[in-house]
């Protein structure tokens, strides 16, 4: 069918190889898309159809024409993937974590792509018991993750679950520790599992098909058919996600409800895995919550007060507001980003004025200490704490310069103890760098934190190469924490920055929501505004800048490249979610409906409107745009493959410079690439050789 809509025109002078293949170029047949009166034409909409072989060749032809362009640098993408192993630890060992009488971990072996999943009883000394190996479970599969595993509470079984597509389709086992074999037991299409306290039923939360959207709770008993497994819990508005969940009591299951602005919670004692949840507070619009427990009373985070949360506790008897205890108020300038409720202890994750802080509190006493840090930025959160009755707080912390570091601290006597630090080997030294956390100011006044971290010797002359990254989406945080990936861009002279624009939580729960919905070009204009100040301050010029996100960061670059083509020599768009209006309008794509309160939903004229006028696959045009590596996947379940598909083929018809635009299409791979860690790694160094050419560095 598609034959004959393709052909091959001769782009411009490349700048990469001088004898590269002509890029694909995509005949537009124009499809008309109707809202509010007005006809939208998508010139590429048939590039969906993938079951029509004309558009895997032509996806194709962009792999091969991206292989072309990038093969003179095939060299330099080795040299930094070597690079990059040689600073890992490839066999190595995470810190083991106390649970029911076993330390779980799980290791790395030299050569191999996946981990291993083992424990010890009683002590590190004893015997190693192997529970996944999943080099092993991977072979025949192109792609493998084990997505999630529960351990039953005699710790003899495990349910897990895993996905051979990238798809996002985990099926759900359950194994017998002692033999290693699996039971009859088997669900497809879940999205969690957890065990109730009776040791024989497990509830698991399902799927729609489509939509990947975790929409049910189902119960199963061990032993039989999954046919007869009984459904709990359904949600009917598809703005809404679920999960299941148990406090760190095990007292209670818990169902998480979900959406970008609401969220409810309902509780089930785990020892009655029969009886009915409960709903701890009903849903309000707007209201975000979440809960823990100890002893007679609930722990609630909840922004109903102020929008960076306040905690209170309610009694388990009786929960209603009325009854409930202010612990923490709701105070501009902090921001209470998680807790952890210990037997005798609570431990709260704070943001103070954008950094982080964990304050601790003696619930006997009820006296309270903060735990606080030096560095100018850092990222900071708990680790592996899954026992209740503990006096140790288990914390990782690391910076762009320290690499993650993970602590016990003592709840009594305050002594902290390293426990675990990355190596990072090949003689890296920490104080050889330098981080600075800096202050954009965007179109509105807002401050915009940005850290920067770079090698000694770096001149601020406006002549040294940047990557500057950012996301800005989903309240998820960009913090500056340690990669030892980076140190081959900076040991080449970069510096990189992180941008903590609006649409994270980088500075409180309010950050988010000044960048989302009707306020999303707030973090468009961050970023740019970011970028504008690093090159003021002379750490970069616009012909030395190269720019990342991946996801929601690639509607970020997307967007930016669109308004400001000129400003950046460079743009790394990894599985970038850049056709906003259509795929939110299909409610069978992924994400299409939950992301309605976080993008808006395009069936409201207004937010039509507004997506509209800032999606970069609907306001490519002619420019001269800078090189481009926009990679992603086949299978990928949040992002259709079509979407970077799509925005490649506007772009190039509308390149009035010499600059490519580059398309990587893994086959056989998911949302996150790759599954194999070598894999993962070589797809990096790809993209950073692609970095280090477009700034003109001859390595």
């Amino acid at each position: 069918m598609l034959k004959q809509l393709l052909t091959i025109t001769l782009m411009s002078t490349p700048i990469f190889a001088a004898d590269e293949m002509t890029p694909p170029i995509a005949k537009p047949i124009p499809k008309e898309l109707k809202a509010f009166g007005e006809t939208r034409q998508d010139p590429y909409f048939y590039m969906r159809y993938r079951e029509d072989p004309t558009v895997i060749d032509y996806i194709k032809a962009e792999n091969a024409y991206t292989e072309s362009v990038l093969k003179p640098i095939e060299p330099l993408a080795d040299k930094v993937y070597k690079e990059i192993i040689g600073r890992i630890k490839q066999t190595d060992m995470s810190l083991p974590s106390r649970f029911e009488g076993y330390y779980y971990y799980s290791r790395t072996e030299e050569g191999k792509q996946y981990s291993v999943n083992a424990r010890k009883k009683g002590s590190l000394e004893a015997p190693e018991e192997v529970l996944f190996d999943a080099n092993e479970m991977a072979k025949g599969h192109k792609f493998f993750s084990l997505g999630m595993m529960s351990m039953s509470p005699d710790q003899k079984l495990a349910a897990y679950a895993t996905d051979t597509t990238g798809y996002r389709e985990y099926n759900m086992r359950v194994r017998d520790m002692a033999t290693g074999k699996d039971l009859s037991d088997s669900v497809e299409k879940i999205g969690g599992i957890n065990w109730a306290e009776d040791g024989k039923t497990i509830f698991y939360s399902k799927q729609q098909p489509k939509t990947k959207r975790s929409y049910q709770i189902w119960r199963h008993t061990l032993g039989t058919p999954a046919s007869d497994d009984t459904l709990v819990y359904e949600e009917k508005d598809e703005r809404f996600n679920i999960g299941i969940g148990k406090t760190l009591s095990k007292k209670y299951l818990l169902i998480s409800i979900s959406s970008g602005l609401t969220s409810e919670s309902k509780y089930l004692d785990s020892s009655k895995p029969n009886a009915a949840f409960q709903t701890l507070i009903p849903r309000r619009e707007g209201i975000t919550y979440s809960m823990s427990h100890h002893s007679d009373r609930f722990y609630i985070r909840i922004n109903d007060k102020g929008r960076d949360f306040r905690v209170v506790t309610a009694p388990v008897n009786d929960p209603a507001e009325k009854n409930w205890k202010e612990v923490i108020p709701a105070q501009k300038g902090l921001y209470v980003q998680g807790m952890q409720i210990f037997a005798k202890h609570a431990v709260y994750l704070l943001r103070l004025n954008g950094l982080h802080a964990l304050r601790v509190v003696d619930l006997a006493k009820n006296q309270s200490h903060d735990i606080k840090f030096d560095e100018q930025a850092y990222s900071l959160n708990f680790s592996g704490n899954s026992e209740f009755d503990t006096e140790e707080l288990r914390f990782t912390y690391s910076s762009m310069v320290i690499p993650a570091s993970t602590y016990d601290y003592n709840l009594n006597t305050r002594e902290r103890k390293l426990m675990k630090r990355q190596e990072v080997l090949c003689g890296y030294d920490p104080a050889n760098y330098v981080v600075e956390r800096l202050m954009a100011t965007s179109t509105d006044g807002t401050k915009v934190p940005v850290t920067v971290a770079y090698k000694k010797g770096f001149n601020k002359n406006g002549q040294a190469p940047m990557l500057l990254y950012g996301y800005g989406s989903y309240a998820i945080p960009m913090d500056p924490s340690f990669s030892a990936t980076r140190l081959s861009l900076m040991d080449r002279g970069f510096a990189y920055a992180i941008a903590h624009i609006r649409g994270g939580t980088d500075v409180g729960y309010s950050w988010y929501e000044d960048g989302k919905l009707m306020k999303k070009k707030n973090s468009f204009r961050d970023f740019i505004a970011s970028a504008e100040m690093l090159i003021a301050q002379k750490f970069t010029s616009s012909k030395k800048l190269v720019i990342e996100g991946a996801s929601a960061g690639g509607l970020l670059v997307g967007a930016v490249t669109n308004s400001r083509p000129d400003l950046f020599q460079g743009v790394i768009a990894g599985v970038p979610f850049v056709d906003v209006v259509s795929s939110l309008q299909d409610k069978s794509i992924p994400l299409s409906t939950t992301d309605a309160d976080e993008f808006g939903d395009p069936d409201k004229q207004e937010y039509y409107e507004y997506m509209k006028s800032y999606s970069p696959y609907d306001n490519v045009a002619p420019a001269k745009y800078p090189n481009m590596y926009i990679f992603s996947s086949m299978n990928d379940s949040q992002v259709p493959y079509w979407e970077p598909v799509k925005w490649t083929a506007k772009l190039r018809v509308n390149q009035q410079g010499p600059n490519k635009i580059l398309l990587n299409m893994n086959m056989d791979a998911g949302h996150g690439g790759a599954s194999g860690r070598y894999d993962r790694l070589k797809e990096l160094a790809k993209g950073y050789a692609f970095a280090i050419s477009s700034v003109g560095i001859k390595d």
